[in-house]
């Protein structure tokens, strides 16, 4: 089964514009988060992908590898999607371009999933990590995941889910991290299959796959991170890695 990581980066993010450039102890954001994808040698190749000359450059000029889209994109998928289309790969890690410290153990268990499904049954596996925080519960920059008894995701949403009209029912709340593994022929299927109005109206992209019947495998994991959103959370991760 051959895996490889590709790594999606926009130079002009909406919340905070050339985030991926900004100094991270000596590197940029998207140089860190790409040595720390390598370093945990779970992939056969390691990709930055990039609609971004600067970002191109950055990685290719520190003797990374790199890939220029060629049309422009909505989602990191669809950018993720065209540039694998044509290679000979299993399985396709997407690791955000805004998270530094990529961790081995969260991204092995990810993999797992696909090593343990012999029907193939799975189409796509990804992170949630439990939340306690009301204000991060009801922060609409986190994105929550509902699953079922067997952990496949029900639904993603920036409101708090499930609604908590009991405050007596001992409810856990899940933040949705931003890795997913696909299957080659579900991410080639995501790129083709138009968005619909849950995915338009949330603006989360996996909410497709659900829309068109994908099975979402969610695994737990303990490990919070830094996603680099705003210009604070840039200092938090500075502190971080100080």
């Amino acid at each position: 089964m051959k895996i490889i990581s590709m790594i999606p980066a926009r130079y002009a993010a909406s919340r905070f514009p050339g985030k991926l450039m900004q100094d991270l102890g000596g590197k940029s954001v998207i140089l860190r988060t790409y040595e720390a994808t390598v370093a945990t040698h779970l992939f056969d190749d390691v990709y930055v992908v990039t609609d971004s000359e600067i970002i191109y450059d950055e990685i290719v000029n520190h003797g990374g590898k790199a890939i220029m889209s060629i049309k422009e994109h909505q989602s990191g998928s669809d950018r993720i999607a065209e540039a694998v289309a044509h290679l000979d790969v299993d399985i396709v890690v997407n690791v955000q371009g805004d998270e530094p410290f990529t961790e081995v153990e969260s991204l092995r268990k990810v993999l797992e999933v696909f090593k343990n499904d012999d029907k193939k049954s799975i189409d796509l596996a990804s992170l949630m990590v439990e939340i306690k925080d009301w204000e991060e519960i009801n922060n609409s920059n986190t994105v929550k995941v509902i699953v079922d008894q067997n952990d496949f995701a029900l639904y993603f949403s920036r409101s708090p889910i499930p609604f908590p009209r009991d405050k007596e029912v001992d409810t856990r709340y899940f933040k949705h991290k931003g890795i997913y593994a696909f299957r080659k022929e579900a991410l080639l299927d995501f790129y083709k299959l138009p968005m619909q109005f849950l995915e338009a109206t949330e603006k989360i992209e996996c909410i497709r796959y659900l829309e068109y019947g994908k099975r979402i495998k969610m695994v737990e994991t303990n490990v919070q991170g830094v996603e680099i959103d705003t210009p604070e959370d840039l200092e938090r991760a500075k502190k971080l890695w100080r």
